[in-house]
């Protein structure tokens, strides 16, 4: 089992920033690719941004260039750096871990007001 917990969410103004932070805990030798996925209300879960462990990431389109993707495996973490928000990423942000299987935290809020 893999346990996964986020923090870093808040509130923050158009144009602001924001560090996520995930805390990956258990059979992580298991994990290969983790990343972060985010739920809008109303809306189903989508990708934001998700890392190998040797580093190869992979960004939505809608947060190239805005947001940035980190691990340390050796602290079993990982990070999303969000620059330039804006209130279309309002949205509830999870941190995911794959391995065998698909493991999920419980979410951290991010609220972007305009």
């Amino acid at each position: 089992q893999v346990q996964l917990v986020e923090s870093g969410g808040g509130l923050v103004q158009a144009g602001g920033s924001l560090r996520l932070s995930c805390a990956a805990s258990g059979s992580i030798f298991s994990i290969n690719v983790m990343g972060w996925y985010r739920q809008a209300p109303g809306k189903q879960r989508e990708l934001v941004a998700t890392i190998t462990s040797i580093g190869s990431t992979n960004y939505a389109d809608s947060v190239k260039g805005r947001f940035t993707i980190s691990r340390d495996n050796a602290k079993k973490t990982v990070w999303l750096q969000m620059n330039s928000l804006k209130p279309e990423d309002t949205a509830v942000y999870y941190c995911n871990a794959k391995g065998g299987r698909s493991y999920w935290g419980k979410g951290t809020l991010v609220t972007v007001s305009s």
